[in-house]
């Protein structure tokens, strides 16, 4: 287990600035929201389970943890502290570290239960900042919350959770979990502007069995009223935006101070072979990118490639970017029977977390090998981003999805 930072046990008064906690209006929000009883289907009385919600510090996993110790459940507030607290605690726009801490523990004071900081710095920064500096290196682009999700929160924070005795870990991510038979499944959140399954794909059977996610049907507007009713300091705070490691938006900065002199200088070269001038660095560039190539010929110019072996920036027509057969690597697959069955299923996909899905067909190889086959071309595909697989045709349940390692027009 990781150390342990601080706890709070017991209930303090509102901070100044901050509304009363409105019974009434809670009770009836919960009611009308379907958050009353066992509604984490636990079996029994809430009282009887214990259970963890992690906590960030925003409005959403707040409103989590006050919801469930409201219904009566055992509740036992978890916050991890991912990166350096110094560095953080002006920053806005972040999580799990300065400011964010302290408003999750306000949280639990105002209510009243328990809540405890862990240090997990050392495996964030292991399993999350250096590969994305690594990635990035490689010449991919990658997506560090899924990573957190899959190697932090969903592996580690669950793997604690089961150590405390805890019967579920409830977090305030917009997805829904449907239970169908005897199996738990992902669908897409009620709220389409805050649905976050494309971040949550590489989510396990055996994690989504532990897992719970209240505010799957809920608009973040009724998260607020809750949120407002309670009378909690962080209702009205803002969602955080930035990757919560990287200051002012600054990647390359990044990648610099976790692998000192790794990029190297080399050629931007146009598709047709004609190299075009220099750059500093394949971290600099991503596929897509238009602005700030530092080169012109008359037209637009994009991001086709970066060939990070040979320290080479390939650039390119728009037209260049269309991308219709994708590879994948570390495909997670949470829909029905083996995945290898599912050779020739007709999905929808998203490559971008703000792109509404695709439609394509999934080609299952002999040897395990994936790829995905899009029926209309998709631009700016990036290798080191997801591939997420959704049913067709309403694309609401989540099968599961992979890394793209490679793409082809």
């Amino acid at each position: 287990m990781a150390s342990l930072i601080s706890n709070v046990p017991a209930r303090a008064p509102a901070p100044p600035g901050v509304s009363a906690f409105d019974a009434d209006k809670v009770d009836a929000l919960m009611a009308d929201y379907g958050l009353v009883g066992d509604f984490l289907n636990l079996g029994g009385e809430p009282s009887s389970h214990r259970v963890v919600a992690a906590m960030s510090g925003g409005v959403d996993s707040s409103v989590v943890a006050a919801v469930l110790h409201r219904a009566g459940y055992d509740v036992v507030g978890m916050t991890l502290q991912l990166y350096d607290h110094g560095e953080a605690i002006h920053r806005k726009g972040a999580c799990c570290a300065g400011q964010d801490i302290h408003d999750a523990r306000r949280v639990a004071e105002a209510m009243g239960f328990p809540h405890y900081v862990l240090d997990y710095e050392t495996r964030f920064r292991e399993a999350v900042i250096e590969d994305f500096a690594d990635t990035y290196l490689a010449g991919s682009t990658p997506i560090p919350c899924v990573r957190c999700n899959q190697s932090v929160k969903f592996a580690d924070l669950l793997a604690t959770s089961k150590q405390l005795g805890a019967d579920a870990l409830v977090t305030g991510h917009y997805i829904r979990r449907a239970i169908n038979g005897n199996r738990a499944e992902l669908r897409r959140a009620a709220d389409a502007g805050k649905d976050q399954s494309y971040f949550l794909f590489a989510t396990t059977p055996e994690q989504l069995d532990y897992l719970r996610f209240p505010l799957g049907h809920l608009e973040k507007d009724q998260t607020r009223a809750l949120a407002a009713a309670m009378g909690l300091a962080v209702a009205a705070k803002p969602d955080s935006q930035d990757i919560c490691f990287v200051p002012d938006g600054d990647y390359a900065a990044v990648v610099e101070k976790v692998r000192p002199g790794a990029s190297r200088p080399g050629e931007i070269v146009h598709v047709d072979g004609r190299v075009l001038g220099q750059h500093e660095g394949v971290i600099r560039y991503t596929v897509g990118q238009r602005r700030g190539l530092g080169v012109s010929v008359g037209e637009p110019l994009f991001v086709v490639r970066l060939d990070a072996e040979n320290a080479r920036v390939i650039v390119g027509p728009r037209e260049a970017l269309d991308v219709r057969r994708i590879a994948l690597k570390d495909v997670n697959w949470i829909g029905d029977g083996d995945l290898a069955d599912a050779d020739g299923l007709a999905v929808g996909v998203k490559v971008r977390s703000t792109r509404p899905p695709s439609r394509a067909v999934l080609e299952i190889a002999s040897g395990g090998a994936v790829h995905v086959l899009l029926d209309q071309g998709e631009e700016g595909v990036a290798p080191g981003q997801a591939c997420v697989f959704y049913d067709a045709p309403g694309h609401d349940r989540v099968l599961g999805g992979g890394w793209i390692s490679a793409t082809a027009g």
